[in-house]
């Protein structure tokens, strides 16, 4: 696959988007509308610009504990805010170890803020890293969606009730999130969420429908057959964005209304609403449709399997398969945001606290995508040939340089160094496939389920 990058901007090299997102100095600026629009500003130490970069720290942090970012606070808290703003506690070096305050802090800290900034951060990020392929002149950005186990709180129980199997309910509490992914440059849109269970579950199409407003307007949308519905795709349409979907060997077939096309073929469709779509989405207008191609094609590695997709792209049907194997991407992605950052289970015991911890989590995840990608173009690479955790383990040696960096030079300075030791962090190429197969393994025995155990007398 050949890729072909290009530039926004004269300054695409240089380090200054990271410049403007790592640094709260630089963040005020961005948080001074943020402030006006909020009736409780913080002043202090826990000022909102730091409680944002201490838990964007604290998700890269190794520990990932309240009392990790405190300690680094207090260590480097004259470079986290302008001499005019420091209190007297940081003036005189008196920062409290304790956790208390930082909990609070980011108690306090609206919801409102910490999407504001998730948004601020991918935009900035999306508007400087940009690659494509040559067939396809846009943006493309694959969805999925995966669950988060959340501690058993009661709040969060009654907000994300836990699932249940044949040996009854489980303990954890459980959220849906489902997130757009730019299949190139592995950036980010904040997630949208929800309950997974209960009688307000949501599904993944219905949590995709709501972040589509997040994407560029011109961006392409790359979903599997659980998206490819007649119900998200028409929503994909009405957002004036171009949509690649895969299909059910069963739905392409009602799509078509007759016999496939031949391998290899594609065919000009209008998708319309059946009535099981109806049931399930009555929203729907009387008069939706959706025009597009229905394309055949043989799997290129499994050669007995044929694919079905839906397509506004006008493409010829092998480069639709060369653009859907990069629908694998976000599979790497997904592992990177919930075991590298460490996103597999939410920390917070309130449902507010959660949401702030997820999408500042997803802010973090960027911060280390944009040190990747940079180092990738510097090197004459794509982001995907380098290793997320090398450059996630690259940003936290450099952090205390970074934040106390006196100026733009020094910051571009320290950024220098950096990103040739990211570049040298290549991903060893397979050629041979796995020597091992690619299975789970068995749980074993069944325990017997935690509970209160009858008391027994002195002499059992």
């Amino acid at each position: 696959m050949i890729y072909v990058l290009y530039m926004t901007s004269p300054t695409f090299h240089d380090p200054g988007v990271l410049l403007r997102i790592l640094q709260p100095v630089m963040l005020a600026d961005f948080g001074e509308q943020l402030f006006r629009e909020q009736t409780v500003r913080r002043r202090g130490i826990y000022t909102i610009p730091v409680v944002v970069m201490l838990m964007i720290y604290q998700r890269l942090n190794g520990k990932r504990t309240l009392s990790s970012a405190v300690h680094w606070l207090a260590q480097h808290a004259d470079s986290l805010q302008p001499a005019s703003e420091r209190c007297k506690r940081v003036k005189e070096g008196r920062i409290s170890s304790s956790t208390g305050g930082y909990c609070q802090a980011r108690q306090k800290m609206p919801t409102l803020v910490a999407e504001r900034v998730t948004d601020h951060i991918f935009e900035q990020l999306q508007a400087q890293l940009q690659e494509q392929m040559p067939e396809v002149p846009r943006p493309v950005f694959v969805v999925d969606g995966s669950s988060l186990r959340m501690p058993h709180e009661k709040e969060l129980t009654k907000s994300f009730p836990p699932g249940h199997n044949q040996h009854g309910d489980n303990h954890w509490p459980v959220m849906r999130i489902v997130v757009f992914h730019n299949v190139h440059t592995g950036v980010a849109t904040r997630p949208s969420w929800g309950p997974m269970y209960g009688r307000r579950a949501v599904s993944e199409q219905e949590l995709a429908e709501q972040a589509l407003q997040r994407l560029p307007p011109e961006a392409v949308v790359l979903g599997d057959a659980n998206f490819g519905i007649f119900a998200f795709a028409h929503a994909v349409q009405q957002t004036q964005r171009a949509v690649l979907l895969r299909l059910t060997v069963s739905r392409a077939h009602k799509v078509l209304g007759q016999a496939p096309p031949r391998i290899g073929r594609r065919v000009k469709v209008i998708w319309e609403a059946s009535r099981w779509d109806r049931h399930t989405h009555p929203n729907l207008p009387a008069e939706a449709r959706v025009t597009g191609w229905l394309v055949s094609c043989r799997n290129p590695g499994k050669r007995s399997e044929i694919l079905y997709f839906f397509t506004t792209l006008d493409l010829k049907p092998s480069k639709i398969v060369a653009l859907y194997k990069l629908r694998w991407n976000i599979e790497t992605d997904l592992r990177s945001l919930k075991s590298t950052v460490a996103l597999r289970q939410l920390s917070s015991k309130d449902r507010a606290m959660a949401e702030k911890e997820l999408m500042l989590a997803v802010a973090a995840y960027n911060v280390v995508r944009a040190v990747q990608c940079l180092a990738a173009h510097s090197a004459g690479l794509t982001p995907r040939q380098l290793s997320f955790s090398a450059a996630q383990d690259a940003v936290m040696a450099a952090w205390p340089d970074l934040q106390s960096a006196p100026s733009p030079t020094k910051f571009r300075t320290i950024m220098d160094r950096v990103l040739p030791l990211v570049a040298r962090a290549k991903l060893p190429k397979r050629r041979r496939k796995r020597s091992y197969p690619r299975e789970i393994w068995g749980h074993g025995g069944q325990f017997p389920s935690r509970g209160s155990s009858p008391s027994k007398g002195a002499g059992a």
